[in-house]
């Protein structure tokens, strides 16, 4: 049975503080909202787990991270070339679709802008696609949610590495989208001109996913049927 004593990430009663953060940290800017909590959410103190299916079984030394699509420089990283890639910090919420909220988190990763640039995305690209180790699973996002600062590949959450649980060895964190677009266990992020629905996208979720917008759900009933 759960409880708070035998949990490490279980929070007290009052959010972590952005005024103590490591230095350079990056403040992920709904933090700095009167009020954290979008429409509908309410706030949980535990880490919850949730996915769509199991957990994959995947091995670190076979780990890769792949950058293709719309690029001039497709590029594959292994785990240890990822971990010696220059590093950020961010603070953030984090907003899961099913109402609960986690604030406060402390990230730690590589940043999704830099390794873009880095693959020198080609000027018609729109959209990205990230597909996870979990069955080929997908969600789709605008290539603009993906530049923002406080948009990292991480593997390390709260001080400790992200467990598989939560999406480790590496996940995706988009803070100000709903959780569903922070794709667990990142395995590839392809550049695309169209927009691709994905795993829950397709099962009627939203395109987009802003909690501050209420885009839960499927924005344009026809959607579907004009791809």
């Amino acid at each position: 049975m759960y409880s708070p004593k035998t949990d490490p990430k279980y929070q007290s009663e009052h959010v972590p503080d952005r005024d103590h953060l490591p230095q350079h940290t990056i403040v992920s800017p709904d933090t700095m909202r009167a009020n954290r909590l979008p429409d509908g959410q309410h706030r949980t103190r535990k880490w919850p787990v949730l996915h769509a299916g199991t957990v994959p079984n995947i091995v670190s030394a076979h780990w890769q991270l792949t950058i293709d699509g719309l690029v001039d420089c497709p590029t594959t990283y292994s785990l240890p070339e990822f971990r010696r890639l220059p590093r950020n910090s961010v603070y953030s919420d984090f907003h899961c679709v099913t109402a609960w909220s986690r604030l406060g988190n402390l990230w730690e990763g590589v940043s999704v802008a830099k390794l873009l640039d880095q693959a020198n995305v080609q000027p018609q690209c729109r959209f990205a696609v990230i597909e996870g180790y979990d069955d080929g699973w997908t969600t789709n996002l605008p290539l603009s949610a993906l530049l923002h600062d406080d948009v990292l590949l991480a593997d390390r959450h709260d001080g400790d590495p992200i467990d598989g649980d939560h999406g480790g060895p590496v996940r995706l964190v988009v803070p100000r989208l709903f959780a569903w677009k922070s794709a667990k266990w990142v395995k590839r992020i392809t550049l695309s001109v169209d927009n691709i629905p994905g795993y829950w996208e397709q099962l009627g979720y939203h395109n987009v996913g802003d909690p501050w917008q209420h885009q839960r759900h499927r924005d344009d009933p026809t959607w579907m049927a004009a791809k």
